[in-house]
């Protein structure tokens, strides 16, 4: 999530990123800058209300202490009005705070300044290519014609089961879903990674600290009863364990695997 401090810093280069990455709404941008000046501005009239509420409160019981109940009574009436007064910027302060929340979540990260300008896949700038691009010999299949061949899944029984889109793999297909997940975790944790199981459902703050919220919200099935949402892939959780720290240089790299 980009910070209001940046914003404000270089406004120019937030909207050139932006910009980069072909996002449409660039006058959130300032539109969050007018919403930090209003938040700030409350703020030091909240703070100056409550100080005035607090001398005022010691007041009365001085005024007490001397018999002057009239003035003391009058001194209440004072209070009332600054506790009115300050409970009513209370309200505005966290309308306007819910507002900003809500704006700058909508801002996407700014890409690198190294990331080329681009809206196809041929704009992309090519750094490095590994291995060797393997070649299909004469007649070989396509993936769906070998999971008929070998039975591998059974899409109708999946459909049947849940609806479109979730496979039940099956004999061979099975096996070989298995093994590959166990290779991969297998191969990663000799490569240095530490695995990891976490939970498949995440709470809201989880799911907004990948970005997963709030433009992505019907992309995620969602559990109303406990508010938690099932995770896509394991980067949701596994980003999170570190989700309001601050990773020092000597901690990195983070290398995980679920």
């Amino acid at each position: 999530m980009l910070q209001i401090g940046l914003l404000r810093t270089d406004v120019e280069k937030v909207k050139a990123g932006l910009a980069k990455k072909h996002f449409k709404n660039v006058e959130v941008v300032d539109e969050l800058l007018v919403l930090d000046d209003k938040i700030r501005a409350l703020k030091v009239s909240s703070e100056a209300l409550q100080s005035e509420q607090n001398a005022a409160s010691k007041l009365i019981g001085a005024l007490i202490g001397k018999g002057e109940k009239e003035a003391a009574e009058a001194k209440k009436q004072e209070v009332a009005g600054y506790k009115e007064k300050l409970d009513a910027e209370k309200k505005e302060l966290a309308a306007l705070e819910e507002q900003f929340k809500e704006l700058l979540v909508s801002l996407p990260n700014m890409p690198h300044e190294s990331v080329p300008a681009g809206k196809t896949p041929e704009e992309n700038e090519n750094i490095q290519e590994g291995g060797k691009m393997p070649e299909l010999p004469a007649g070989a299949k396509p993936h769906w014609e070998l999971i008929k061949d070998y039975d591998l899944i059974d899409f109708e029984k999946g459909a049947q089961l849940t609806g479109s889109g979730f496979p039940l793999y099956k004999g061979a297909g099975a096996k070989l879903q298995r093994a590959l997940v166990q290779y991969f975790l297998t191969y990663n944790t000799e490569a240095g990674y530490t695995e990891y199981a976490p939970p498949l459902m995440v709470n809201a703050n989880t799911a907004y600290g990948t970005g997963n919220l709030p433009d992505k919200e019907g992309q995620m099935y969602y559990m109303e009863q406990d508010g938690f949402y099932l995770i896509p892939t394991s980067e949701v959780p596994l980003t999170n364990i570190y989700n309001n720290q601050i990773i020092t240089d000597e901690e990195l790299p983070v290398k995980m695997t679920a």
